[in-house]
């Protein structure tokens, strides 16, 4: 596990946290950002991306 992947994972989730139960497009985009900086971490330590939309709690 790489140091750069947690904390992109870190950091994506953070920002989906903030951003996912906004209502506006502009927070779902943020969620979705984060979504995908969580994801691209997720994958260079070799795990799996999260693929359920921003916001559903999985």
């Amino acid at each position: 596990m790489s140091v750069e992947g947690k904390a992109k994972e870190a950091a994506g989730y953070v920002k989906e946290e903030m951003n996912e139960h906004g209502k506006s497009p502009e927070s779902q985009k943020k969620a979705q950002e984060g979504r995908d900086l969580r994801n691209e971490g997720r994958v260079e330590d070799g795990k799996a991306p999260k693929t359920t939309k921003p916001g559903t709690g999985h």
